[in-house]
Formats: C-alpha cells, structure tokens, sequence
C-alpha cells in the first residue's frame, strides 16, 4: 500500500517536510485528498468499507457527486433555436438578396409580364450570364485534364526507368526510390497541369457561382411574397398584391403554396433526369466515388419535392425554371457540333452519336431492352469507332478536291 502511494506522497511534500509528521499520518492526508479516507468526530480513520476494499487491493473509494453531471450541463448547452432564425434573418437583409430583390422588380417593371413569367425569364437570364459561361469553361477544363491524363502513361514509364537506375547508382534503398518516384511523378503532373491550365479544382466552378446564386435568387423571391425587409412600403405591397393574381393555370396566387403538388413532384423528376442523364452520358466506368455523389444528389432530388410542396409557389416556379434550363442545358452540352461552336476541344471519350446512346441506356434502365454484355460492349464501340473512321476516310478525298 505505501508503496502505491509514495509517488503521490513525494508530489505533497507539503505534508510532512520541514515538520515532524509521522509517516502514516502523511499516508493517511493522501488518502484524504483523494477520496479514500472519511472524517470522524475528531480523529482521522479508515472507514469500515475502505478497511474491506484496503484487504481486496482496491483502496480507492468513488463518491457520488452532482458536481460531474453539472460539469456536463456546463459544457455541453442547448442549442438556441433562435441562431437559425437570426442566420436567415441575416442572409435575409443581406446587400447581395437586397440587389437580386431590387433586379427582379425592374425585370418585372420593364417587361410587362406577368410574374410568373417574369420569374422564368429572370431565371434563364442570370443562368445564360452566370452559370451557362462558367459551364463551358469548365467543360474546357476537363477536356484538357482528360488529354493530359493520356501523357501521364508514358511518363510514368519513362520515371520507372529513372528510378530503377538511379536506385542502383545511388544505393538507394526501396523506400526511398518510391518516395523520389512518387514526388516525380507529382512534379510532372503539376506541369502538365500548369502547362495547360486546369487545375483540377476549376471543375467545380460551376457549383461556386451555381449555389450562392440559387441563395440569393430563393431569399429574394421569399422576400417580396413575406413583404421584407419593410412590409409598410408601398412598393412591397404593390409587388406582393401582383403576385397574388400574377400566376398561371392552377396556380393563380403566387404567394400560396401549390395545393395540386404538380410543380413540387416536376421539380424532382427534373432534378432527377439530370443526375441520369449525366451519368449515362458518361462513355467511362465510374468510380465508388463517382456513385456515392450521384446517389447523394438523387437523394436530395426526392428530398426537395416535400420542401417545394411547403414554400409560396412563387418559389417553386423559380425552382422548377432554374432545373429545366440546367436539364436543356446538359442535352445541348452533350452535342459534338454544339461543342465545338462553343471551342471545347474533342477528348478520346467524347461520344459521336450522344443522343442515340442516350436512348439505348433509357431503354436499357427501364427494360424495353436487354444490356449487352461487356465484350457485346467492346464489339458495338469498336464497330462504332470503325464507322467514323471510314466516313473520316471517305469525306477527306471530297475535302482535297
């Protein structure tokens, strides 16, 4: 027992240097301090439990206290649901939603249109301005990754030779022959990467500009049909009294939900054909990663129908405007002749006939007909690549003459 205690003991000289305390007594104040021993009227002694738990080898005792738990109360407070309110309330009167607010009243005041229709071409605007530039500028992008990739064979040949000889002319060891041949092959792929000027990150420029203007249009739009930041305006009673005779068809109020659940169930299967058409335009076998991200966005799709079938229809039509301008988008992005008009390069992988191999992949999805096997597969694409070879080979004689 004390010579359990005697490092403790040595880290309290307080209890017994420079006095004369006997050593059990100094035993008996460690044991105090850390909870073995009780106090009684007048003398410091074991307590009859602490005697048993001495004789078991156990001689520390735990005692129930409220001062743990009011720890835990302390670190650990509850969240304020009024942080949301004051983060949306922020995002709300911010200066960006302030001048989308401001743009689609003066869309609205110049055109003549009814709001409904107003929203559909303020959307297609700001996307043709913002995210159409930025979508083909990030097709460009992976364009150049995709043909820089088809040079990193033969240097990565070319860096084993390398470090083969430089493993036997230096003595180096295996470790560090990998490590000089991973930190080449890094340097190399940075050139290219500089040379070309497409850092990999610019393939998400779309979802930087795409996102925040989503945001700010949704806030603005919410805005005017809840009359902020001053619902004692003039000119937020004026736009909101518009929309509620501004709609269309079922929808002749703006500022009430969609009761038929047409738009909100649209808005999804529009988000959701996107998301398939991308991955079957797709002439390459995804990654995991590559799924996960797919079935994550599927998730949301279907995630967003009860959440559009709760908002003003207003925003819903905002909504579903914005999806079918990115769903003709990625029809009209998929054509070669569109791609080369807009001056993205042509890639290995680049389908001739996108439109068709589309319709057999939907055939295929919803079993109207049978998916081939993979050597099927690498038969019909040899076969394919044939075929535009020879009409290459037969037009460039007409070319020369």
């Amino acid at each position: 027992m004390n010579r359990l205690l005697f490092p403790i003991i040595k880290t309290h000289k307080k209890l017994y240097s420079g006095n004369a305390i006997p050593l059990s007594r100094a035993v008996f104040e460690v044991k105090r301090n850390y909870g073995c021993v009780t106090q009684t009227t007048n003398k410091w002694k074991l307590a009859e439990s602490d005697r048993n738990k001495r004789r078991n080898g156990n001689c520390f005792k735990r005692y129930n206290s409220t001062a743990a738990s009011a720890v835990v109360d302390t670190a650990l407070p509850a969240i304020d649901p009024g942080f949301f309110a004051s983060v949306y309330q922020s995002l709300s009167s911010s200066t960006p939603v302030a001048y989308m607010q401001q743009g689609l009243i003066e869309i609205h005041d110049f055109t003549g249109l009814p709001w409904w229709l107003s929203i559909v071409a303020s959307t297609f605007l700001f996307r043709s301005l913002v995210t159409l530039p930025l979508t083909v500028y990030q097709h460009k992008i992976t364009a150049r990754l995709e043909k820089i990739s088809l040079e990193m064979p033969a240097i990565v040949e070319e860096l084993k030779k390398e470090a083969a000889m430089a493993m036997k002319k230096f003595k180096w060891t295996e470790q560090q022959t990998k490590l000089v041949y991973q930190r080449s092959i890094h340097k190399q792929w940075t050139n290219l990467i500089v040379r070309d000027n497409c850092h990999p990150a610019k393939t998400f420029i779309v979802l930087w500009a795409q996102i925040p203007l989503w945001i700010f249009q949704s806030m603005a739009l919410r805005n005017m049909i809840n009359m902020m930041p001053d619902p004692t305006s003039l000119q937020a009673q004026i736009v909101v009294t518009e929309m509620t005779i501004g709609g269309f068809g079922w929808i002749p109020n703006l500022s009430v939900v969609d009761s038929s659940y047409i738009l909100p169930v649209a808005l999804g299967l529009i988000n959701l054909g996107i998301i398939e058409i991308q991955t079957m335009l797709k002439n390459r076998p995804t990654t995991r990663f590559q799924n996960i991200i797919s079935n994550v966005f599927r998730g949301l799709s279907i995630c967003m129908i009860p959440v559009a079938c709760a908002v003003p229809s207003g925003l819903t039509v905002y909504w579903v405007a914005s999806s079918t301008y990115g769903l003709v988008q990625n029809l009209a992005l998929a054509s070669p002749s569109v791609k080369r008009a807009l001056g993205i390069p042509k890639t290995k992988n680049e389908l001739e006939n996108p439109y068709q191999h589309l319709w057999l992949r939907t055939k295929q999805r919803i079993g109207l007909e049978k998916k081939p096997s993979t050597a099927q597969g690498v038969i019909s694409d040899a076969l394919t690549s044939n075929k535009t070879s020879s009409k290459e080979n037969e037009a460039s004689p007409k070319k020369k003459l």
